[in-house]
């Protein structure tokens, strides 16, 4: 049976030589004409060669004995000074490597003559199409050869290290190609000079072409993966560098390279603490294909792990597969495996996050933020034991200009409030927060409890509330900055307790409305302090309390308390003036329930002795009161108690004349306070106390000065003139006389009026034959004012005349006709002494 077979066999081969020799010998001038020195001849031969040969679709075993008769002729024509020659020759060679039946014959020769073409210092071929036409038909020896190039490990490596870096981007990436192929076909002899390669890869990374970089990414894959596992500390920082690539196909590539590591890579457990966070990082990226990658292989390498080290992890299989009470919502828990991986890492982790935290490039601190999150969501409870570097990583974190970087820490910080129990994080953050990390940044540890505090549970968070408000409410806390930064922190942590704990906070309600009030006080942002005043609203809404002024009532003494503890030492700098204001302010009604306790602290920071621009704050925040005090200081008629003693002890201390600017500025304040004041005490018991400092304020440099003593004064008469004594008297209007020549139009007006007023408070117990003096002054004064410039002067003047003349109608129709007498102002005299004589005859 074999005979015949073996007979048909030689048979056919000896007419394969035959067919082989006709196709030489028909070839024979061709080959002569190889050697011309008309390079248009050589083309011609060579296209002639390639027409009879592999285009006239020869047997592959006629192609085979013809190849290897002509493989030394064309590779000399690789050398060709023409390029349309070398093309061809490289085309005609390429044709023959995939059809013939054993290429491999051909690599003794080809070998070493790409080597030389493209694998010294110098390439050879000038032609970037050329070379990459040389190089793809390198790439088809690799497919076709397989296992047989082994032998031609050190030629290929020479021709890849220069192809990678070839200027043309064909090239590099048809290099790539090939270097992948090749590591794939001989791993037991790659491995060997696969270091040799990374260097001209790590120079290709950053091309400018994202296709280059697919490939570089792609083909730095498998060298790492077929070397000695050696070099990935060599790419890593390359490859780390591309999840911030512009192009998502390019991060897409890395994270699928990283990924294939983790699952396959021999020496892959080395690597776990500087791979997983190439793979982590990817579970964030802005496309959704990328993401959905880095999860699918995130689980197999958790899956892979959890069934290696099965035996390790047992217990924590058996009995640990149920999410953590108070587990984030709408978060998928990930697998015991990946959970694993990160715990065993965390402690290399935490290092290098923190150092690339504060990276100078944006997106490097961004990335790392993110997976900052991404960890501890893997880490849960056993973050604890990284607590003290994890906030010193967050502080500085929350002080980055990029906002993206503080909203993931502050993600992150929650994440720790989720899974570190109270006790532990609070022992930790409450002293950061009393003695702050940065001067600079004081309230970076704020805002990192406020996160932490968000993510905590209420039944955990309620045991601790009175030490968390105890804290905020101490002075080296809330009074200490004024920052608005600092104070919206501060704001933030009332807030997150308010709504973390709701009705439980009404343990420390008064701490937390201390805290309130002082972010208000302290404030000069006007958004900022209507935030404190609606969390005023929610403190007193959680607690049941029909309004803010129910919150004050149940806590106006203990807020006084408060401030009267410290009231010797205020001064303009003391943040307890501000608190002072916006408590009294806010209270309304209320403050009146408390007047008796309320004014040992007015009497307190208003002596003469105090710091006189604090003094002028609190008689400011008092005139308001005043202005109002029927619904204020005054809402329960207790202010009128104690109206007598403040205005003593307080009001006419502050209006004895001192030197300065701001002296006078705090008697202008303390005169428009005892301009209501006069209307809650009983003035005639205090006349003579107060008439002489009001008397002198006419004097001050100050018109505002000058106009609320004439207001005052008018006050005064209207309210018991009648009753004043004729001396009394007698002393007001000399310096009321002197504020008609002043130069307010304002304050000539009200003097007036007060004088009119004087003139209404003349009883039966006047005798005006004893005080025509004083009579007789009145009069001449007035009527050197009946030809004023200003005509509602003259008429204002006149009207008061006409007034007087119910007094001593006789001392003023003399006094009117002398003035007549020198024609002043006949006018008015005329008038006025027809109304004196009307008056008369009445």
């Amino acid at each position: 049976v074999k005979q015949p077979f073996v007979f048909k066999m030689a048979a056919m081969a000896a007419g394969d030589e035959h067919a082989a020799s006709e196709v030489l010998r028909g070839l024979a001038r061709h080959l002569n004409c190889l050697n011309e020195d008309n390079k248009a001849t050589r083309k011609r031969a060579l296209e002639q060669i390639k027409r009879e040969t592999v285009d006239k679709g020869l047997s592959s075993s006629v192609l085979q004995e013809v190849f290897s008769a002509l493989l030394k002729p064309l590779l000399k024509c690789l050398s060709d000074p023409m390029e349309r020659c070398r093309e061809t020759a490289i085309a005609v060679i390429t044709e023959f490597i995939r059809c013939v039946p054993k290429p491999e014959e051909s690599l003794p020769y080809l070998m070493p003559c790409l080597a030389q073409r493209l694998g010294e210092k110098e390439i050879l071929e000038p032609a970037e199409e050329l070379r990459l036409s040389a190089v793809e038909m390198l790439t088809l020896t690799v497919e076709t050869c397989g296992k047989h190039l082994a032998p031609y490990l050190s030629e290929m490596i020479n021709i890849l290290q220069r192809t990678i870096v070839d200027p043309f981007p064909d090239v590099k990436r048809e290099s790539c190609k090939c270097t992948v192929k090749f590591a794939k076909c001989v791993p037991e002899h790659f491995h060997m000079q696969a270091e040799s390669l990374v260097k001209p890869l790590m120079q290709t990374i950053a091309h400018q072409h994202s296709r280059v970089r697919v490939s570089v990414i792609e083909t730095t894959g498998a060298v790492i993966q077929h070397g000695t596992g050696k070099n990935v500390d060599d790419v890593l920082s390359h490859l780390a560098q591309r999840l911030f690539d512009d192009s998502p196909q390019v991060r897409k590539a890395m994270t699928a390279v990283v990924g294939d590591w983790l699952l396959h890579m021999r020496d892959r457990y080395s690597y776990f603490h500087k791979l997983i966070p190439l793979l982590l990082s990817s579970i964030n990226d802005e496309i959704p294909e990328i993401r959905l990658l880095a999860t699918d292989l995130w689980r197999q390498v958790g899956a892979q792990w959890e069934k290696e080290n099965e035996d390790d992890i047992k217990d924590k299989m058996d009995f640990l597969l149920t999410p953590p009470p108070f587990y984030p919502p709408g978060v998928e828990r990930p697998g015991l495996g990946c959970r694993e991986l990160v715990i065993r890492n965390l402690g290399r982790l935490v290092p290098a996050i923190t150092h690339d935290v504060t990276d100078w490039l944006v997106p490097t601190r961004v990335r790392t933020s993110q997976l900052l999150s991404v960890l501890l969501l893997h880490a849960e409870d056993h973050s604890t034991q990284h607590l003290q570097p994890l906030l010193a990583t967050l502080y500085r974190a929350c002080t980055d200009s990029e906002r993206d970087v503080v909203i993931n820490c502050l993600a992150a910080a929650k994440l720790l409030g989720n899974f570190v129990p109270p006790a532990v994080f609070l022992k930790l953050l409450l002293d950061h927060v009393t003695t702050p990390y940065s001067s600079s940044h004081p309230w970076a540890p704020l805002m990192v409890l406020a996160a932490v505090l968000g993510g905590c549970s209420k039944p955990l968070l309620k045991p601790h509330l009175e030490q968390i408000a105890n804290t905020l409410v101490q002075p080296d806390v809330c009074q200490e900055y004024q920052q608005v930064m600092y104070l919206e922190q501060l704001l933030a942590c009332v807030d997150v307790l308010l709504h973390q704990c709701d009705s439980d906070c009404g343990s420390v309600s008064l701490q937390l409305l201390q805290v309130l009030v002082t972010v208000q006080g302290l404030s000069t942002d006007t958004n900022l302090s209507e935030k404190a005043l609606e969390s005023v609203q929610c403190l007193s809404k959680v607690q049941g309390l029909d309004s803010v002024m129910e919150l004050y009532r149940q806590h106006m003494g203990q807020l006084l308390d408060w401030l009267s503890a410290s009231v010797n030492t205020w001064s303009s700098y003391s943040p307890q003036r501000l608190q002072l204001h916006i408590i009294v302010i806010q209270s309304g009604p209320v403050i009146g329930e408390f007047v008796s306790q309320l004014m040992p602290l007015f009497r307190s920071c208003l002596q003469p002795d105090k710091d006189p621009e604090m003094r002028l704050s609190i008689f400011t925040m008092l005139a308001k009161l005043l202005l109002n005090a029927a619904n204020t200081l005054d809402s329960q008629r207790h202010f009128h108690e104690e109206s007598e003693k403040f205005l003593c002890d307080v009001l006419l201390p502050n209006l004895v004349w001192h030197a300065g600017r701001i002296a006078a500025a705090v008697r202008t304040s303390a005169l428009s306070c005892l301009l209501y004041a006069c209307l809650c005490v009983q003035l005639l018991c205090l006349e003579e106390k107060l008439r002489p400092k009001v008397l002198s304020a006419l004097e001050e440099d100050s018109q505002m000065s000058r106009l609320l003593a004439c207001r005052s004064i008018a006050t005064i008469l209207r309210l018991i003139g009648t009753s004043l004594h004729p001396e009394s008297l007698n002393k007001i209007y000399p310096e009321l006389l002197k504020r008609l020549d002043d130069s307010s139009e304002e304050v000539r007006g009200v003097a007036l009026q007060a004088l009119g007023l004087w003139l209404s408070s003349l009883t039966k117990d006047y005798n005006p034959a004893l005080c025509a003096p004083h009579l007789q002054l009145l009069f001449q004064q007035l009527l050197l004012h009946l030809d004023d410039p200003d005509a509602s002067v003259q008429d204002q003047v006149l009207e008061i005349l006409k007034k007087s003349s119910s007094i001593h109608p006789a001392l003023l129709r003399r006094e009117v006709e002398a003035v007549r007498d020198k024609q002043r102002t006949p006018l008015h005299c005329d008038e006025l002494l027809q109304h004196i004589k009307l008056f008369t005859q009445k």
